[in-house]
């Protein structure tokens, strides 16, 4: 899925400076259900979509206080972190490599057969190790061998746990050119296949198996578990029954263009938090920038080709120094999905735009055919900003409403709540080239 690298220097356990949505509400409104048993986790992100292009966590792993740095990617399933080996194409911290010992999974584990090994890769005896190899939509990869770990927790009910999670030690990895490796230790899977984190958290009986985060400009947060999920005020719709790997895909649905049906419908759309832009298949992709460009007519912006920050880019009179200098230039977008009564993703120009270090604005949503992606649609970060979206894989539903991300708990207050009402609107050169995972 589409990406870019990680970096990110937050420790999980300080909730009492970093306490997003707990505020006395939630917890109490969990706590009048009897079977509300089990808790959840939440970790401060680093990033952003411009510049840096990703976000990322610092998770610690085994018994010390060893913290590791992952790029968060809900198109994928496998964690894994670089290994202290001889290795290819190593990540760049090499401060941050995992030292194994004598952890590693055998072949004929639960898990390692989940990860769909190959005929090649099949067991020849009881004590071989499980390798793993996994193949990211950029051509990027990653090859290793799978063992397990404590990932110490500290969850939002107080209490203290130290699973073992099985995850991937890395020592051979290639990535997309241009993109130079990622200044993170590995890749954190939040997919709902049976090797990802959650699936494993959620089989031991420590929290649901719900996963979401909030991104934003300075960051936001990723949580587990389903202790902050308001009670109302979020738009749902069903998981996709056509399967498309473990991605997060949901549908059909129709692109609206301020306030109005354009006419594209029938769209499967994945979230993929991996992917720093949005990506639609050619004939989306060319009849909304159709659609865009015809509305800029009159307006005061001209193409700038010499910007290759990304594909498409336009020059004002005056450089631009934010999106809010640019944003009333452009009508909003939304995705409605049609089986699901009032859900729609809302797409302000916020979130399908950047700002470049030059001035110009650019179209944050990309040709997805042009880069090998096929007939996939994919809700990338940029349109995932300033939006708390949730995976809940035990109800097989997918639901998000507008807040903002950088919004931390202030004292009696919780600002884990929709900001109004969610209703239908009305009214090919890269110089820098998006990861894929």
């Amino acid at each position: 899925m589409p990406r870019t690298p990680t970096l990110i220097l937050f420790l999980l356990p300080l909730l009492a400076t970093f306490s997003v949505c707990f505020s006395a509400n939630i917890f109490s409104l969990r706590k009048k259900n009897s079977d509300r048993l089990l808790s959840s986790a939440v970790f401060p992100l680093k990033g952003n979509v411009y510049p840096l292009g990703y976000y990322s966590v610092s998770i610690n792993i085994g018994k010390g206080d060893e913290a590791f740095e992952f790029d968060i990617d809900s198109g994928s399933d496998l964690t894994w972190v670089q290994c202290d080996a001889p290795c290819t194409g190593c990540t760049k911290p090499r401060g941050q490599l995992y030292k194994p010992d004598n952890n590693a999974l055998t072949c004929f584990e639960p898990l390692c057969a989940s990860l769909h090994l190959t005929a090649d890769q099949q067991c020849e005896s009881a004590d071989e190790q499980c390798q793993y190899e996994i193949e990211y939509a950029d051509h990027g990869s990653s090859l290793g061998v799978l063992v397990n770990d404590h990932f110490p927790l500290k969850l939002t009910n107080g209490s203290l746990a130290a699973p073992r999670i099985a995850f991937g030690c890395g020592y051979d990895h290639k990535y997309s050119v241009p993109n130079p490796p990622p200044p993170t230790a590995g890749v954190l899977g939040l997919g709902n296949g049976e090797v990802s984190i959650i699936s494993q958290l959620s089989n031991m009986g420590i929290m649901r198996n719900v996963v979401g985060h909030c991104l934003s400009e300075q960051g936001g947060f990723l949580f587990f578990g389903d202790e902050l999920i308001p009670s109302s005020g979020v738009a749902w719709t069903s998981m996709s029954s056509e399967s498309i790997g473990n991605h997060y895909s949901s549908g059909p649905a129709e692109v609206y263009f301020g306030g109005k049906a354009a006419g594209i419908k029938g769209l499967t759309l994945v979230f993929d938090s991996g992917s720093s832009y949005t990506y639609f298949t050619s004939q989306v992709y060319d009849s909304v920038l159709a659609l865009v460009r015809d509305d800029l007519k009159g307006k005061p912006l001209e193409d700038a080709p010499e910007d290759k920050s990304l594909p498409i880019c336009w020059r004002g009179p005056q450089p631009f120094k934010s999106l809010r200098d640019v944003k009333n230039y452009f009508r909003p977008l939304a995705l409605h999905f049609t089986k699901t009564k009032n859900a729609q993703i809302q797409l302000p120009p916020e979130s399908y735009l950047i700002v470049t270090k030059y001035g110009n604005v650019c179209f944050g949503i990309l040709n997805g055919t042009e880069v090998g992606l096929g007939d996939l649609n994919i809700i990338g970060d940029v349109s995932l900003q300033d939006k708390m979206v949730i995976y809940d894989n035990e109800r097989r539903k997918i639901g998000w409403f507008s807040t903002s991300c950088n919004k931390f708990q202030k004292e009696g207050q919780s600002f884990c709540e929709p900001e109004g009402p969610l209703s239908i609107l009305s009214g090919n050169y890269y110089e820098y080239i998006p990861k894929i995972f």
